[in-house]
């Protein structure tokens, strides 16, 4: 505070942020600008000041062929996060955060069954997967990702979120 009471100027929260995504094949129930935008403020939420994410949505063939080529197993999943290696350390620089893809055909499905849109849904699986390129990995984090996405989820008005909803169903 200053000695007339008042306070300083801050400086703007400037962002240097960008999102690339696409949706292939298309989808009539999913915007690309209403998603893009969804995922700059989830990276606006994270405090990401800069980097680049690439997100790909598209169907459940190609992830199983992602999913088979990069972690051996041969069967569709929800998401897939690829973080960029540590390396492009020019402030100046946008950094590559890393690459998204998500199957909307099972995301499809899991917005039935949680009685949701499908935007709404693929949403919560960009978050998740925003959440694994900043190095959060809720397999061996002692519930520290979840709640994150938790937290995150509300401020974002997104249903239940992808942690949540797996630590709940019956094993």
């Amino acid at each position: 505070m200053l000695e007339s009471g008042r306070e300083p100027n801050r400086a703007p929260f400037f962002m240097n942020t960008s999102v690339s995504l696409e949706i292939s094949p298309r989808r009539k129930a999913l915007d690309a600008t209403e998603l893009t935008k969804f995922a700059q403020a989830a990276l606006r939420a994270l405090r990401v000041r800069r980097g680049e994410i690439s997100i790909l949505v598209t169907d459940d063939q190609k992830l199983k062929r992602l999913n088979r080529r990069f972690r051996g197993k041969s069967k569709p999943t929800d998401v897939l996060s690829f973080a960029a290696s540590v390396g492009n350390v020019n402030p100046k620089v946008k950094a590559q955060l890393g690459d998204i893809a998500i199957s909307a055909d099972t995301a499809a499905k899991n917005a039935r069954h949680y009685g949701h849109s499908l935007s709404d849904e693929i949403k919560v699986l960009i978050l998740h997967g925003i959440l694994h390129l900043k190095g959060y990995d809720h397999e061996d984090d002692s519930g520290k990702m979840e709640r994150l996405e938790v937290a995150l989820r509300r401020k974002l008005a997104l249903p239940t979120s992808l942690i949540q909803r797996a630590n709940s169903a019956p094993r």
